[in-house]
């Protein structure tokens, strides 16, 4: 029997109300939840790595955690403020759903908290190093999977999702995306 996979994931939050750009709208959301089970299926991943920020972090959590895989979740600084500054700002309820999936990775020891308090940028880039380390040790000798959930174009300026691929590369992760738009 082949072992289960351990998959780090990145991906884009939610568009806002004025979004200049479509990168994940909310009317999306069904279809990139469904891809993503059936990746997580086809790949047997045994566990999930990721954030949990609107969009596709906690989508992934969903449904990584309806599928019964263990979730590990890396936040870049407190739970209030990562709660405020990239959940509850989106269209869609995302208060719940995060609220739900930090109350049980918390006490299943799965939570992750690096404390930051610079740049927010730093801090992002921070947790998806952390995030593929996680991965990493998590998956031993094997080679995790780094699931990408966007669009497929990088932003100008900062893009912690290009960002995250492009760790994910230079640690030899095999790849996987899911489209957004």
């Amino acid at each position: 029997m082949q072992p289960r996979t351990v998959a780090a994931l990145a991906g884009r939050r939610i568009d806002a109300p004025d979004a200049a750009r479509v990168q994940f709208p909310l009317g999306r959301l069904p279809q990139v939840k469904k891809a993503l089970g059936d990746l997580f299926a086809a790949e047997r991943v045994g566990m999930m790595v990721c954030s949990a920020a609107c969009g596709a972090d906690l989508a992934a959590l969903e449904v990584a955690r309806g599928a019964g895989i263990r979730c590990r979740v890396v936040l870049p600084f407190d739970k209030k403020r990562f709660r405020d500054t990239s959940v509850t700002d989106r269209p869609g309820d995302w208060g719940p759903v995060y609220d739900r999936v930090i109350a049980a990775v918390e006490a299943a020891g799965d939570l992750i908290t690096l404390e930051e308090d610079g740049d927010p940028d730093g801090a992002y880039q921070k947790a998806n190093e952390a995030i593929i380390d996680e991965a990493r040790r998590a998956a031993g000798g094997a080679q995790p999977l780094g699931v990408i959930v966007w669009e497929g174009r990088p932003r100008s300026g900062s893009d912690a999702t290009k960002e995250f691929l492009e760790l994910a590369r230079r640690a030899g992760m095999r790849e996987s995306f899911i489209a957004t738009s």
